[in-house]
């Protein structure tokens, strides 16, 4: 019985290692604590990833048992900001960040970010060659996009998301860990984000960059899921 519960623990331990959270945010050049600008996760125990794409879930996978306690963290439009990674993106695939500008009326932190609100400020692909496909963003501990500078000054939320392809060769077998930090943006331009897709609803389980066999026979291509980059 003792065996029997120690390899049980062992497994659950392996499983939880595979598998990832985005924490904390990085800011003008400071890490802060977890979960105090990242509104917690669903899977901030289990680690374990989001599989429907039509769940409301891709969106920011809140923990629905959790209020919003995260707070939202002042930075000026064209700086770099990340995510630390627990404990580190353990599977091959693509990084991809978004945002969302939060409405007349609304917060930072009462914002759901229903309805067509979301764009793309970052997406990053693989390397291909005959041998394979080689993902820049895989072992990574931490993650960091550039806000556009013609971003204009509001509260958003920004929006990270990883998807492990190891087991994308059948529907439903992609695996998204996501997470979504609270940002008011100031010194901003008067750029127009676009263009903005909903979430649920930017993404299809047959999407070719979602359903994908990454191992063979090797692709000569990768598309990025979701809308086109916005720049600035």
């Amino acid at each position: 019985m003792k065996l029997a519960t120690t390899l049980a623990l062992l497994g659950a331990a392996g499983l939880s290692s595979a598998h990832y959270t985005f924490p904390a945010l990085i800011a003008n050049g400071n890490t802060t604590e977890d979960w105090q600008y990242v509104r917690m996760t669903a899977n901030h125990y289990s680690h374990g990833p989001v599989t429907d794409v039509t769940s409301n879930d891709i969106r920011c996978w809140t923990d629905s048992s959790v209020d919003h306690t995260a707070e939202t963290y002042s930075v000026a439009a064209g700086s770099k900001v990340g995510f630390t990674v627990n404990p580190d993106i353990s599977h091959p695939g693509p990084l991809q960040f978004y945002m969302a500008k939060v409405p007349d009326g609304k917060t930072a932190a009462n914002f759901e970010g229903a309805g067509q609100v979301w764009f793309k400020i970052f997406g990053q692909g693989p390397t291909i060659n005959s041998t394979g496909l080689t993902w820049p963003s895989e072992e990574k501990k931490e993650v960091f996009v550039t806000l556009p500078e013609s971003l204009p000054s509001g509260e958003y939320l920004l929006r990270v998301e990883h998807i492990a392809l190891h087991g994308a060769g059948s529907k439903g077998g992609a695996q998204f860990y996501i997470a979504c930090s609270q940002l008011k943006v100031t010194g901003g331009g008067n750029g127009n984000p676009s263009p903005k897709v909903a979430l649920p609803g930017a993404y299809k389980a047959t999407d070719p960059g979602i359903l994908i066999n990454i191992y063979y026979p090797t692709p000569t291509n990768y598309t990025l899921p979701g809308p086109a980059v916005w720049s600035g």
